[in-house]
């Protein structure tokens, strides 16, 4: 089974190759993605970069995660990354993205993530996209808002980020919900 390639206005979300590696080592120097995502660290180093994309095509082929790079369609520039932990069981998948601070404020990030929801629903056929946004983090909670996520509850410190118990502000969105 191999991941698709989805196209948006001006995106082009693809599956990572090895060779991205040395662009998501740069773009993850900003401390603030880190600060924002359970996931990254800071410092970021090449080799975690390469290690994390050698997952990508085990985690989509036993259906447990699905990743894209997020491009520029038209200069196919490296800016992030969006995806999709998959419950396919329960028709359902958390929803996660992050991107590059230059490209910030250009709606990027709800493009990118409209366009996995929308495969989620239409191709996974997921009933249920979930994710879940460090309260100190609006401008996330504003991308899953576009997307029409609702707000469903806050997990006081649920989790902790540099050594700090931080709030999660969750949200859903549920198929029959979905406006594409």
């Amino acid at each position: 089974m191999t991941q698709p390639t989805l196209h948006t206005a001006r995106l082009t979300l693809r599956p990572f190759t090895a060779a991205d590696a040395p662009a998501v080592t740069e773009l993850l120097q900003v401390p603030t993605i880190a600060a924002n995502t359970l996931r990254i660290p800071f410092p970021y180093e090449q080799s975690m970069a390469s290690d994390w994309i050698a997952t990508h095509a085990s985690e989509y082929e036993a259906q447990r995660e699905v990743t894209f790079a997020i491009t520029l369609a038209d200069d196919h520039r490296f800016i992030g990354a969006v995806g999709l932990v998959l419950d396919l069981p329960h028709r359902q998948a958390e929803l996660g993205y992050w991107l590059g601070a230059p490209w910030w404020g250009r709606g990027y990030a709800s493009e990118a993530a409209r366009a996995v929801v929308g495969w989620g629903f239409d191709v996974l056929d997921l009933n249920r996209i979930h994710a879940g946004y460090m309260a100190h983090n609006p401008a996330s909670g504003g991308v899953l808002s576009k997307l029409g996520l609702q707000h469903e509850g806050l997990r006081r410190e649920h989790i902790v980020k540099d050594g700090r118990p931080v709030d999660l502000v969750l949200m859903g969105l549920l198929r029959r919900d979905w406006r594409g």
